[in-house]
C-alpha cells in the first residue's frame, strides 16, 4: 500500500492506475469505513482511501480541533483491508490559498442536520468534489449512516454530469446496534450504555410505519418525547421519503432519520422502513 502525501504523489500514482475506486475519510477509522473498502474491492478496482480532517465542514464551535487524528493505526487498518493507496494531503494542498468558490447545495442542506450545522454541506460538497477532481474514481462509496451526506453527494455526482458511480455501503452497528461513529470514543460510559437508545427510537418508528401507521406527527412526538426522558438533547426526528422530502399518507417506502445529543456528542442515526415492512438497519 502506498501513502500519497500531496496531490503530485498522487498523480504520480495515477499514471500507473487510471482507474480506482474511492473511499473518502477523515481517519479514526472503524469497521464501517474498513467495509467501504472492502465493498469497493469487490470491483476489481484498486481503492484509494483518502484521510482528510476538512475544516470547511466544520462550525466555528464544533470539534475540528480535537477530532480525533490516529494517522498510523488508520493506514495499519487499510493495508490489512486491501486498500491500494491512501492519499492523505496536507491543509495546504488541499487549500492553498483561502477557498473563495464553493458546491452552492439544494433547499435539502439547510434541513435535518443543516438547519442546525449551517454551512456544514457546502463545506462537504465542496471538498468532496475536489477529491473527485483530485482522484478521478470511477466509483465512489459513502456510509447509509450520513443519509441526508449520501443523498446530496448523488445529487451534485448526477447535476454536475461527473463520471463516477456512486454506491452506498450499509451502516455498521454494535452489537447493541450503536451505528459506528468516530465521535462515539467521546461518549462517556454511562453515555454509551445509553446511545443505542436512538436506534432503538428510530426502528420502532420505522415498525410502526410497516404496520400501516400514517400519523406522521404523532410518531415523531412520541419518539422525540421517549429521548427526552432519558435525557437526550434532540436536534431533529423525523420520516421522510428515501429522497428526503416530506412523505404522504399514499407512501409506502420511508427513512426515520434523527440527531441527538448525549451530554457533549452529537449522534446521528437512520432506519429503512420500504415496502410496508421496517427493516431496522439504516
Amino acid at each position: 500500500m502506498q501513502i500519497l502525501k500531496s496531490s503530485a504523489e498522487l498523480a504520480l500514482w495515477k499514471a500507473a492506475h487510471p482507474k480506482c475506486a474511492f473511499v473518502p475519510t477523515m481517519g479514526n477509522l472503524h469497521e464501517g469505513h474498513l467495509s467501504l473498502v472492502e465493498q469497493a474491492r469487490l470491483s476489481g478496482l484498486p481503492v484509494v482511501a483518502s484521510i482528510f480532517v476538512n475544516p470547511l465542514q466544520f462550525g466555528a464551535d464544533e470539534d475540528f480541533e480535537r477530532y480525533p487524528r490516529t494517522f498510523e493505526a488508520d493506514c495499519e487498518k487499510l493495508q490489512t483491508a486491501g486498500c491500494a493507496a491512501v492519499f492523505a494531503p496536507a491543509l495546504e494542498d488541499m487549500y492553498p490559498q483561502p477557498q473563495a468558490y464553493f458546491v452552492e447545495p439544494p433547499e435539502l442542506a439547510s434541513e435535518l442536520c443543516g438547519k442546525f450545522r449551517p454551512g456544514h454541506f457546502h463545506g462537504m460538497l465542496t471538498v468532496v468534489l475536489k477529491l473527485f477532481n483530485l482522484v478521478e474514481p470511477r466509483m465512489a462509496l459513502f456510509g447509509k449512516k450520513d443519509y441526508q451526506q449520501l443523498t446530496l453527494i448523488r445529487g451534485m455526482t448526477e447535476q454536475l454530469n461527473l463520471p463516477i458511480r456512486i454506491e452506498a455501503g450499509e451502516t455498521v452497528r454494535a452489537a447493541d446496534g450503536l451505528a459506528l461513529s468516530s465521535r462515539n470514543g467521546y461518549l462517556t460510559d454511562a453515555e454509551r450504555q445509553e446511545a443505542p437508545r436512538l436506534h432503538q427510537n428510530l426502528k420502532q418508528v420505522a415498525e410502526a410505519l410497516a404496520l400501516g401507521r400514517r400519523d406522521f406527527e404523532e410518531l415523531e412526538v412520541q419518539a422525540l418525547d421517549a429521548l427526552y426522558q432519558h435525557g437526550w438533547k434532540v436536534d431533529y426526528l423525523s420520516i421522510r421519503r428515501p429522497d428526503l422530502s416530506l412523505p404522504s399518507e399514499n407512501d409506502t417506502d420511508f427513512v426515520v432519520l434523527g440527531a441527538a445529543w448525549l451530554g457533549k456528542t452529537r449522534l446521528i442515526d437512520n432506519v429503512d422502513s420500504e415496502g410496508g415492512r421496517g427493516k431496522g438497519e439504516g
